[in-house]
């Protein structure tokens, strides 16, 4: 995932477990509101399918070592936009525990850092939307300035989270910062092509009118707040 074996020493672990914890804290509590909202069968179903998705993700899509950390195509904003802020967090947070317990058991121990780099970021899409998308606006009718706006803040927010880490593990030193430099910048073609995929994305929810309604899909994706 994003952060590497040896980015930070097993001493300085500590502050991860901290993050994770409060991560998870919010992410019971988006999740408290969705099974009010919804109910457990919707949140459930929602949650195993964005728990998939992510791990195909993880498996399955290109990532590529850069610098301090490898480029990764999550999809962050696009599991909020379709599944809703509790499933993409409860998906994010297990997919990347699945990827670890069965396939790459040595990123385990960096398990804290990765799900606060995930979760944290996802948070702020949440919030951000609720600023810059009227409450009158289904998901389905979202502008490619809207949705940039949130890849934006979601990619944006993994850089710096890596960033944070790299700076916490290895110091501040011009070998650590130019690697920094190198995995920000790659990482910015991504934030090009997320919303790109978004709106087809959407555009493919809003062409299927039988999918209104849902108990699998956010409600915000067709009606308005």
């Amino acid at each position: 995932m994003h952060i590497e074996p040896n980015l930070v020493e097993a001493g300085k672990l500590w502050l991860s477990y901290v993050t994770a914890a409060g991560a998870g804290a919010y992410t019971l509590k988006l999740a408290a509101q969705a099974m009010g909202e919804r109910g457990v069968f919707s949140l459930l179903a929602r949650t195993v399918t964005a728990t998939a998705l992510v791990f195909s993700f993880f498996e399955l899509l290109p990532h590529h070592p850069v610098g301090v950390s490898e480029v990764h195509l999550i999809l962050g904003s696009t599991l909020f936009l379709l599944l809703g802020a509790a499933p993409a967090a409860v998906g994010l947070a297990l997919g990347l525990l699945i990827q670890g317990l069965f396939f790459a058991p040595f990123d385990l121990p960096q398990y804290g850092m990765n799900v606060t780099t995930l979760l944290v970021p996802l948070f702020a899409v949440t919030a951000l939307a609720k600023r810059i998308i009227a409450p009158n606006t289904p998901y389905v009718e979202l502008s490619y300035r809207q949705a940039l706006g949130l890849s934006t803040a979601f990619q944006g927010g993994i850089v710096a989270w890596v960033a944070f880490w790299a700076f916490y593990g290895q110091g501040f030193t011009a070998e650590n910062a130019l690697s920094i430099l190198t995995f920000g910048s790659a990482y910015m073609t991504v934030v090009i092509l997320e919303p790109l995929l978004d709106l087809a994305v959407l555009a493919g929810a809003k062409a299927t009118h039988r999918l209104r309604g849902s108990t699998l899909l956010e409600r915000r994706l067709y009606q308005a707040a």
